[in-house]
């Protein structure tokens, strides 16, 4: 939970600069340059265009505050001090942490981001994947007597398509569904890249339908028990790397690490009892997908035929009506091209069928009622008979009374001489905490912190929030301040009569 100080410099008043000089410091870590000198880094700066008059006092307070930020490590040094004033100067190298190296590395791949995401649909990744747990488990059926670094190198390849697959397909799912590639979609535009999109998504499915039952057949055969021995063989190889710190790793934490990787990728496969996989998500997402593009793609189709001249088809129609001399004849050529003249308007039900492509005729037909247009027209009702509901009313009456009685009893059975101490109640009934927390809470805001309860009771309730108490009940235990409930009116009475 500390606070990472390292990042500091990305939102610091001068960003632009110590982000200018940690970006020179990380491209000369990749060439494999450690220690850099403050004269290289000031010609360096000022090369930039924006920092030409960069001064070498304010390099030396970016320097001695990226140092404090943990961002650059100082290194003095002494070999081409020439004068004692040189060398008294304590004239420093700089090298970059490794906080700092991850940091710009993030940077870089964020830059390349930009504002959308990226992600693909890989249908190689899924047979480079299989193609590695087919090794794995011909290493395990062998025997494992190989050494420890080539089992470390079959463990990184699996787990590296599986990061893979696991990214790209998240994020082009996260592309497709953002609300810019939605808008993108829904313009014509997008029928150019129809055929495209759809071929790509159902060229992945394929693939994945193919060897996803292969992996996850694979997967359940090999258990983390199973795997334990090649666990091993991973715990020795990282042992036989010689580290100069103290590393307070155990070996048992680096074998449950390496069970932990192991689970997450065959829940990611198999799922769990209680849980659909993610592969089985992705499968329906991408399905999804297509569906959804098939819609847009019809929707386009039917605008461009609404917005189309329908003058050759009006002129050709006419032809037929020309060509006919029967008057019943084109009254049959009226009805199938206009049908029925005396009907205005047909009404369909949206939700038919699912089916996109499922024709009017064979669908279930559909009774739609018709009403007269005009404002005195109400619909007709039968008259029916009055029901009496008295018994009803009086079965309803009577458990109600029941259970009101049945919770004065509750309450009265803490009564003792019209009081009621909480610190001398032992288990009690949740129900009936309840109603003396409500008593509690009317009281805070009555005068004289006396009220009227719903069984006609006046209440006085007295706190005291020097004594705490304790009262359990079936569903826990609750501390309080100690609580006397003294009633006004009758709290014998209230208790005889309802124990009776």
């Amino acid at each position: 939970m500390r606070k990472v100080v390292e990042a500091s410099y990305l939102t610091a008043e001068s960003a632009e600069y110590y982000r200018s000089i940690l970006r020179y410091f990380f491209k000369q870590h990749e060439r494999m340059r450690d220690f850099i000198a403050p004269e290289e880094i000031l010609e360096h700066m000022r090369t930039i265009p924006a920092f030409y008059d960069y001064q070498e006092e304010q390099l030396h307070q970016h320097l001695a505050q990226l140092v404090k930020w943990n961002n650059l490590v100082a290194r003095q040094d002494m070999t081409n001090a020439k004068t004692v004033e040189e060398y008294k100067k304590k004239r420093f190298r700089y090298q970059c942490t490794p906080y700092t190296v991850e940091i710009e590395r993030m940077l870089i791949q964020l830059e390349k981001i930009g504002d959308t995401f990226q992600g693909s649909l890989e249908r190689s990744q899924f047979d480079r994947l299989l193609q590695a747990i087919a090794t794995l488990q011909e290493e395990m059926d062998k025997g494992l007597d190989k050494p420890s670094e080539e089992y470390m190198r079959l463990w990184e390849d699996v787990f590296r398509y599986f990061q893979t697959i696991r990214t790209r397909t998240a994020d082009y799912i996260a592309y497709i569904n953002s609300e810019e590639t939605n808008q993108r979609m829904q313009t014509e535009a997008f029928l150019v890249f129809k055929n495209q999109f759809t071929t790509y998504l159902r060229d992945f499915i394929l693939s994945l339908q193919k060897t996803s039952l292969q992996i996850q057949e694979r997967l359940r055969e090999l258990t983390a028990d199973r795997l334990s021995p090649f666990f091993q063989k991973l715990v020795q190889h990282r042992l036989s790397i010689p580290r100069l710190e103290d590393i307070s790793t155990s070996s048992e934490d680096w074998l449950k690490e390496y069970e932990e990787y192991w689970d997450s990728l065959r829940l990611w496969f198999l799922g769990a009892p209680n849980r659909e996989s993610e592969l089985e998500m992705l499968q329906w997402q991408t399905n999804e997908m297509i569906r959804r593009i098939s819609r847009y793609v019809q929707r386009l189709g039917e605008r461009q035929q609404h917005f189309r001249s329908r003058k050759k088809d009006y002129l050709h129609l006419a032809q037929w009506f020309a060509e006919t001399d029967d008057l019943e004849e084109a009254h049959k050529i009226s009805s199938v091209v206009f049908g029925a003249m005396t009907v205005e308007h047909l009404h369909m039900e949206d939700a038919l069928s699912d089916n996109l492509y499922a024709d009017t005729w064979e669908l279930e037909p559909v009774e739609w009622p018709i009403k007269p247009r005009t404002i005195h027209y109400r619909e007709k009702t039968k008259p029916g008979a009055f029901q009496s509901n008295k018994e009803k009313k009086q079965k309803q009456r009577k458990k109600y009374l029941e259970e009101r009685l049945k919770e004065r009893a509750m309450i009265a059975k803490h009564i003792s001489q019209g009081v009621i101490k909480l610190s001398e109640i032992g288990n009690i009934d949740p129900f009936v905490r309840k109603v003396f927390l409500s008593w509690i809470a009317k009281s805070a805001v009555a005068k004289n912190h006396t009220i009227r309860t719903d069984d006609g009771l006046i209440v006085e309730v007295r706190l005291n929030r020097e004594k705490m108490i304790t009262l359990t009940a079936e569903d826990g235990v609750l501390k309080m301040p100690e609580t006397v409930f003294v009633i006004k009116n009758g709290g014998e009475q209230f208790g005889t009569l309802t124990s009776v």
